[in-house]
């Protein structure tokens, strides 16, 4: 579905709204159960639910700045500042793992060197599996919105939103593990902590890599371009598509194709069939997408 850009504007803001809000009471909470129930577990969580808020406020900020119109200063759209909001969430989410992994790698070294770990609380438990089935239910929200919307800089706040509840799945079984196990192995919550870390490279690295690629000016996947040669062959009158650039604009694409025509027909008549070439494009991939073709004669 199809939507204005003050209405795709607004959409945006209420899907990345509702998280913002749920993050700031989570990590109010995590932070809370994580120093009354003196887990690094829950206290790396809360970590990385702030990263969460944060990066909630980036995103808020960049989609507004997206969606605005072309103007003097930027002939193809202000799509890309989405993309770099999700550049920003991938740093965000690289600065909360290393500082959770260098956390819990210094107090597993002071468990080596024969030092007593303090054991978690239920509270920090409770806290971790509440956290699990509310930043699921923001996932699941969040990335149907941003797909819907097409907005890569929401379906990425998305999975943030799946990080932080894969983390607390982590946290919830180092602070489980430790409570029934013992005090001999309240090690197992800073060794959550590190794991925690850890998958938060993983998605940083997933997100750092297609927004990297799309503010390099990345060419579409071979697939899509081949779907767009096939529209443009779909025409009899066409012939010989070649030189085909893309490269993505926040939720948009840009194409350009040279393609070759009788040399003999009138300029009005190529122009036109050009013209619903351009329109075929856009039918398939939105009214939004940026077409040029370049017209040659055929030989």
């Amino acid at each position: 579905m199809e939507y204005s850009a003050e209405e795709r504007e607004k959409r945006l803001t209420r899907v990345t709204m509702v998280g913002s809000l749920a993050n700031l009471g989570l990590l109010c909470f995590k932070f809370v159960a994580g120093i009354v129930g003196k887990s690094a577990a829950m206290t790396a969580d809360a970590v990385h639910s702030l990263s969460d808020f944060v990066t909630d406020i980036i995103v808020l900020a960049f989609v507004k700045i997206g969606s605005r119109p072309q103007d003097s200063s930027h002939d193809y759209g202000h799509g890309k500042f989405e993309t770099l909001a999700t550049f920003l969430v991938a740093l965000g989410l690289v600065g909360a793992a290393i500082g959770i992994i260098v956390s819990g790698a210094v107090k597993f070294a002071s468990w080596l060197q024969g030092e007593t770990l303090e054991m978690p609380g239920k509270l920090a438990l409770w806290a971790a599996l509440i956290s699990v089935a509310v930043k699921e239910i923001l996932y699941r929200y969040t990335v149907v919105r941003g797909r819907a919307l097409n907005s890569p800089a929401v379906v990425a706040n998305a999975w943030h939103h799946r990080s932080d509840s894969l983390s607390s799945i982590g946290a919830a079984i180092g602070i489980g593990g430790a409570l029934l196990l013992g005090e001999k192995w309240a090690v197992l919550d800073p060794l959550a902590s590190i794991v925690v870390g850890a998958m938060l490279v993983k998605v940083a690295w997933e997100l750092f890599r297609d927004s990297a690629g799309e503010l390099t000016d990345e060419s579409l996947p071979v697939e899509t371009e081949k779907e767009i040669e096939q529209i443009i062959e779909s025409f009899p009158e066409v012939s010989e598509p070649h030189n085909l650039r893309t490269r993505k604009i926040g939720g948009c694409i840009a194409v350009e194709a040279h393609v070759r025509l009788d040399g003999g027909m009138t300029l009005h008549d190529a122009h036109e069939i050009v013209n619903e070439v351009e329109n075929k494009i856009k039918e398939r991939f939105g009214k939004g997408t940026l077409v040029t073709i370049h017209m040659e004669p055929s030989k």
